[in-house]
């Protein structure tokens, strides 16, 4: 998978702030983590149903996987964290870049601009094919016998989700961003799995002040950590901003 955006996506500004988030902000929305013990990712092997190789063994249980994420999905929510996030693009002066390692569209459906938030991993209910490359909105369940509207193949549509072993999407535009911002935030990720977790260093290499909002702190690179559940504390920072900013 590239990162070439979408034919006819207008590249936003460069923006001051860059904000990362992770599983962390969609947990309270019903969305569980890859660490949930009872969760629907404790169930399987990663290996077989998040890898290139897992699909090409086993299509049939990756796309019965995705499907079961898919319909979690849809009966999910935007939370407070979401809409504190949509409120501080619309209402702060200049850009508030979302880059999302989530696969929903939680943001999106919070009101934040699609055209500042970046899904890095990719978006669950979007499906591509392996033979052609096209890519398409997808929100009911997609089988092997699904046939690409583009070239005709049948049994090459997958998931259109970063799986290990994929290079992230848009990884130009977000290395930019975050050497060009003046504040960079982690929110509800972990900051183990890279490339997001050298994006901290990066920011503070080029003069960002680094703020992490998380369940707990993940770890003491940041300049300031703030801890507890994301639909209270990034509301609260969120209002902080727009206060300073009014």
């Amino acid at each position: 998978m590239g990162e070439t955006a979408e034919p006819g996506r207008k590249r936003a500004e460069t923006p001051s702030i860059v904000i990362l988030t992770g599983a962390g902000i969609s947990a309270e929305s019903g969305l569980g983590t890859f660490r949930d013990k009872d969760g629907l990712w404790s169930r399987y092997d990663l290996e077989e149903v998040a890898t290139p190789q897992g699909f090409a063994r086993n299509p049939k249980l990756v796309q019965e996987f995705y499907n079961a994420r898919r319909k979690n999905l849809l009966d999910a929510k935007p939370n407070a964290a979401h809409e504190a996030l949509a409120k501080l693009q619309r209402e702060r002066p200049g850009h508030a870049l979302i880059v999302t390692q989530n696969i929903d569209d939680l943001h999106e459906r919070a009101g934040a601009d699609p055209q500042d938030v970046i899904h890095m991993h990719g978006e669950l209910l979007k499906a591509h094919c392996n033979a052609c490359g096209a890519r398409r909105d997808w929100r009911e369940d997609l089988s092997i016998e699904a046939r690409c509207d583009a070239c005709g193949a049948v049994g090459a549509m997958r998931p259109s989700v970063v799986w290990f072993g994929e290079y992230p999407l848009e990884m130009a535009r977000i290395e930019e961003a975050v050497e060009n911002a003046s504040l960079f935030v982690s929110i509800g990720t972990s900051g183990q799995v890279y490339p997001a977790a050298g994006y901290v260093e990066i920011a503070q290499i080029h003069g960002a002040r680094t703020l992490e909002l998380n369940l707990e702190r993940s770890s003491s690179s940041f300049d300031e950590a703030r801890t507890g559940k994301a639909t209270d504390i990034v509301p609260a920072w969120v209002e902080e901003i727009l206060a300073a900013s009014a």
